[in-house]
């Protein structure tokens, strides 16, 4: 068995905990104490997140899409791989090491996709951008921490909290999707979605394909306002 081999690591915003990226062959692992957030073999459900946004706006002309986490960038790259070339991606990412990741340790991994002439990395809070500017963008995709329930950063719930919702719908552009990346089920999240004005669709989906572990990815329409 190859040992794992600790490559680098990072204080989360708050300074209270610590990332750790860890490499084992051509394996990566990123790592809260003994919470694994990613790994570059599990990329089903961070997949299925950008397939499903996309499919939903798809007759949309020069979208617009915000990507809140970059993670392992499976997110993006599916994203890419759905959009044509009129589209424009921007990345939000909290902590520098990571993106400092991807150029670097995990520059394999990732490939070329973030010297795509539609993408831009801000090393920005999400929450920041979606407050930014009204009815900006077609879909807000969000893989921020390990969903709703978040475990890294504290500040984090203020994203899925009634008014941060609020803001996220005031950010989309009439038919605009929210789409939010869980490890599992929340029900009072899905009532707060509808609370805020979405109409919403749970869908359930696994780590890598048709194996792994179960997560939750829910759709969430900017219906109009009353």
């Amino acid at each position: 068995m190859i040992p794992w081999v600790q490559l680098d690591s990072a204080k989360t915003p708050d300074g209270g905990q610590e990332l750790r990226l860890k490499r084992r062959g051509s394996e990566f692992s990123i790592m809260l104490g003994t919470n694994e957030l990613m790994n570059s073999r599990l990329s089903g459900s961070e997949e299925a997140l950008a397939k499903l946004s996309c499919q939903r706006i798809a007759g949309h002309r020069q979208p617009r899409i915000l990507i809140g986490g970059l993670g392992m960038g499976f997110t993006l790259r599916a994203a890419l791989a759905e959009l044509g070339n009129d589209a424009g991606i921007v990345v939000a990412e909290l902590v520098p090491a990571v993106v400092a990741w991807a150029r670097g340790a995990m520059a394999e991994v990732f490939g070329d996709c973030l010297d795509d002439p539609r993408v831009t990395v801000q090393e920005s809070d999400v929450s920041q951008l979606i407050r930014s500017e009204p009815a900006a963008w077609d879909a807000i995709l969000l893989d921020v921490d390990n969903g709703p329930q978040g475990i890294v950063h504290k500040s984090n719930d203020a994203l899925y909290s009634l008014q941060g919702l609020g803001a996220a719908r005031t950010a989309l552009k009439p038919g605009g999707v929210l789409a939010v990346w869980s490890q599992g089920p929340d029900s009072g999240f899905t009532r707060r979605l509808k609370q805020a004005g979405f109409v919403v669709e749970e869908v359930n989906t696994r780590a890598n394909g048709k194996r792994g572990a179960r997560h939750v990815i829910w759709i969430a329409t900017n219906g109009p306002r009353p």
